[in-house]
This record gives C-alpha cells, sequence and structure tokens, in this order.
C-alpha cells in the first residue's frame, strides 16, 4: 500500500462484530488528562480487535497525575477494555513513553497479562520487521532540556483546552472536529522542523537496528512515509486526531483515521435515510418503500366486496325506516 493510500484510509468496520487485525499500534492517550479522547478510543476499540496490540507510550499522563488528575470513568472504562482483551486472547505490549516513564523500571515484566518492553521488534505477515519504539529518546528537549520539556507541555495543554470550546461551537453550526493545537503545531516553522528532524532521527535509529521501518509516537503527528529507504510509521494520538495504525493479514499496515471514518459513517447513513424524503418532496407519484401496495386482483376484490356488502345494506333497510333515520338526523343537527 503507498503512503498516500495509507494516510487517506478510512476504517470502515462498524458492523456487530468487530474487525479483526494482526497487530493494532496506538500511542500518546494521555489518560489522567482533560484531553484525553476516552469515548472516542472506547468506540474505537468496541470495532477493532487484533492479535497483538502495542501500546506505544503515554497511555497514562504521569506529569499530570502529579499535579492533580482528572480522571474519569471513561478512563476506567478504557483500561478495563484493554484488560479484557487479554482475557480473550489478544496479546498487548507496552512501550512506555516519557510520560509514564515511571513504567521503564518494570521493562520485562508483566502485570496483569501486559508486557512491559522498552522497545519490541514486531515481525509482519509479509517478513518485513519494524522497529517499535515512543520515540521521546530522540527528543533533543526532552533529553538535554526537560524544564523547557515542561514548560511546553503546559502551554501544548492550553491549546488542547481550547479545543474543547471550539469544537463545541463548531458542533452548533454542524461542522466536524477539528483540532486548533494540531493546526498551530503545523503552522509554525520551529514545529514543522522539529517534527521532521524527529522523523530523520527515527529513520537512522531504524537503519542502526536493521529493520524495515519503525513504529512510534510521541510527537503527536500520524505519519506513513518512506525516508531514506526507511518506512516511518507515526500512531499519532488520541488527544487530537484519534489515530491509529494496522496490520492487515497479508502484512500490510495502514493509518486509521478514527474522526473521518466516524464522519464518513455518519455521513452515509444521513443521506441514506434522507433519499426517500427527498423523493416525496420532489413531488414523486411512487409511494414510499415501506409502503406496502397489495396485488391488483385481490385489491379489485376487496373493492367488490365492499361495493356488495354496501348494496345489501341499504336494500335491507325498508323507505320507511330510512325516512325515520333521516328525519332524527336532521332533529340533531338542529
Amino acid at each position: 500500500m503507498s503512503s498516500s493510500d495509507s494516510q487517506n484510509h478510512l476504517s470502515t468496520a462498524f458492523e456487530a462484530r468487530p474487525a479483526r487485525y494482526r497487530a493494532l499500534f496506538i500511542s500518546d492517550l494521555h489518560l489522567g488528562t482533560r484531553a484525553a479522547q476516552a469515548e472516542s478510543l472506547l468506540e474505537f476499540l468496541r470495532h477493532h480487535d487484533a492479535d497483538v496490540i502495542y501500546l506505544v507510550g503515554d497511555i497514562v499522563d504521569f506529569w499530570r497525575v502529579k499535579r492533580g488528575p482528572i480522571w474519569l470513568q471513561s478512563h476506567n472504562d478504557v483500561l478495563q477494555k484493554l484488560l479484557r482483551k487479554v482475557r480473550k486472547g489478544s496479546r498487548i505490549i507496552l512501550v512506555p513513553g516519557n510520560h509514564d516513564e515511571a513504567m521503564r523500571d518494570y521493562c520485562g515484566m508483566w502485570f496483569g497479562g501486559i508486557e512491559i518492553h522498552r522497545d519490541v521488534i514486531h515481525r509482519a505477515a509479509d517478513g518485513r520487521r519494524y522497529l517499535v519504539m515512543h520515540g521521546d529518546e530522540f527528543d533533543v528537549v526532552v533529553r538535554y532540556a526537560r524544564w523547557i520539556a515542561f514548560l511546553g507541555d503546559r502551554s501544548y495543554e492550553f491549546a488542547l483546552w481550547c479545543n474543547h470550546p471550539l469544537n463545541w461551537l463548531r458542533r452548533r453550526f454542524g461542522f466536524g472536529y477539528w483540532s486548533l493545537s494540531a493546526f498551530l503545531k503545523l503552522r509554525v516553522k520551529s514545529a514543522v522542523n522539529f517534527i521532521s528532524e524527529f522523523e530523520r532521527a527515527l529513520a537512522e535509529q531504524a537503519k542502526r537496528c536493521n529493520v524495515d521501518g519503525v513504529i512510534c509516537g510521541h510527537i503527536h503527528h500520524a505519519a506513513d512515509r518512506v525516508l531514506d529507504g526507511v518506512r516511518y510509521l507515526n500512531c499519532g494520538d488520541w488527544v487530537e486526531s484519534c489515530t491509529a495504525l494496522a496490520e492487515d493479514d497479508r502484512g500490510q499496515i495502514h493509518l486509521i483515521r478514527w474522526h473521518e471514518a466516524t464522519a464518513a459513517r455518519q455521513k452515509a447513513s444521513s443521506a441514506t435515510i434522507g433519499t426517500p424524503l427527498i423523493a416525496l418532496d420532489c413531488g414523486a407519484q411512487k409511494p414510499p418503500p415501506h409502503e406496502i401496495q397489495p396485488p391488483q386482483r385481490e385489491w379489485d376484490e376487496a373493492l367488490a366486496l365492499g361495493q356488495r356488502s354496501a348494496a345489501l345494506l341499504d336494500a335491507s333497510l325498508s323507505t320507511p325506516m330510512r325516512e325515520q333515520q333521516l328525519k332524527a338526523c336532521e332533529g340533531r343537527l338542529d
């Protein structure tokens, strides 16, 4: 699958049974923050399943938890949903990020059936090998200027907060979800340069590990591109874009943009429901699909039977009786 096809791929798995993949890759959930879109993630997990699910870092935001968590019931539901998938046979691998770096002390251990690894190599069905890591190790700000990273995190948190009232207004006017923080990030030249440098650094690391590609998260910017012969894949996030990576049985990995997939489903559903109404408004004589017309022969027989019944009823009344009934009706009307 080409890079452009991967980025434009929309998940169409909305049937009762979830779509099954060989592997799913999700990152940057940031549970414990107001920005976490846990409800959207829950809906995604209901419609998608996999033999292996990789949690590629920043699952629980311990940076925010230390300042006072914003822990909603939906955040609990996400964790319970993941544990339920383990019980049903899925293998879940956690690769900690910088916001949940405390979990790195437990690499090599299992908790509730969830494996914890600093990084791992995933072998796809087509034989290609991908290095799976969060990617903060190649963020020079996080590594060498943590105070700037914390300051930037607070600024980014404010931009994410602005998404809520902005999208409330957009919904009132009939518009879909739009991320102000993502827009600003892609319009600031220094941020664009940082993303580019980050991607090249990850591609170089993949070359050093002698693998075909790298799957990461961290920068909240979903991507699927080839850099100097190395396939670079970024899961994106679940605070802005709500994206994930999925590998099918043929080893093809594509990007799922959940907001776009949901919007496409709703649009298709609205078009299907609205079609008969448009036909009626245009003066079409054809009845709506839910109105069932009887066969013509049965219709004629029923009509004839009704006419004969009326004739018999009329004949059964004598002329004096009819005159008496007419006078009674005139008295009631007076």
